[in-house]
């Protein structure tokens, strides 16, 4: 199998060694050219993924940011070779790059799939991507149609060198609305906790809860500016239920409300119970 893939950070450099790990050819491409010559040099890759050599692709992932994925998948369609080619763009939300994705799909008549591999740490860039990144992680599709299990199956038997663990389907909107509160609200929370002034002072004082609760706070604002911005009304929906949630625990605490507190912190521990199962 030939698999183009562009961008090589975290997400795209891992997709290239897990694919090259498994023996398929990789050809890509990144805007940073120091990234795309250790990727040749360092045997990630096999060559440049041009726009001509799109044709020579079984399979091309997309790992940019919003506004330029949805730009390289106007460039790259003229390119794709009609009922061959599959172009799978592997961005944090997805209604917006599917809208374009299937509408150039259809005039070109090649395949597009969105699809959110849900692994990653906080670090960004090739440097820190690894063959085994994706191993058991699970993977969220979103595909044009979604009674077909011969398509669906072709889709997975495509992703199989990334050793994904559950594959779920669902629609962009679905996948957009829980990506806000699962994975969009957390970065923001974190990253907002962070801000504390108490924070320069908590070495000594801090365990588990502190790194669970800090540890995406270290993120790339660039990327996730785009991210909750092109989400904005699922995201806003998730921090305004949030905003709610902590006025009720401030506002027990102040009035030295045990009994509601005691309630609020119950009905917490117990949604957290129903959570996992």
């Amino acid at each position: 199998m030939v698999v183009g893939i562009c961008g090589l950070g975290l997400i795209g450099g891992s997709m290239a060694k897990a694919y090259k790990a498994a023996g398929h050819t990789v050809l890509a491409y990144d805007i940073d050219s120091a990234a795309l010559g250790y990727a040749e040099l360092a045997g990630i890759s096999d060559g440049t993924l041009t726009n001509e050599r799109i044709a020579e692709c079984d399979l091309v992932l997309i790992a940019l940011y919003p506004e330029a994925t949805v730009k390289y998948l106007i460039q790259i369609a003229p390119y794709t070779v009609p009922k061959k080619t599959v172009v799978m763009d592997l961005c944090g939300i997805k209604k917006e790059i599917c809208e374009v994705g299937f509408k150039l799909a259809a005039d070109y008549c090649f395949t597009f799939v969105g699809a959110h591999p849900m692994a990653g740490t906080q670090y960004s860039g090739i440097k820190y991507s690894k063959a085994t990144l994706f191993k058991n992680a699970p993977m969220v599709l979103v595909p044009a149609v979604y009674d077909d299990i011969y398509f669906l199956a072709r889709i997975k038997k495509l992703l199989e060198p990334a050793m994904f663990g559950k594959i779920s389907v669902t629609t962009a909107e679905e996948h957009d609305m829980m990506i806000a509160f699962t994975s969009q609200l957390a970065h923001i929370v974190s990253n907002a906790y962070v801000k504390s002034p108490t924070a320069q002072n908590h070495k000594g004082f801090s365990a588990g809860s502190y790194k669970d609760m800090t540890r995406v706070a270290w993120l790339n604002e660039n990327m996730w500016t785009e991210l909750f911005l092109d989400n904005k009304e699922p995201l806003l929906y998730e921090i305004d239920n949030i905003i709610k949630s902590l006025s009720e625990y401030r506002n027990a605490i102040s009035a030295n409300d045990a009994d509601t507190l005691r309630s609020l912190l119950r009905d917490g521990r117990i949604a957290k119970e129903k959570v996992d199962g």
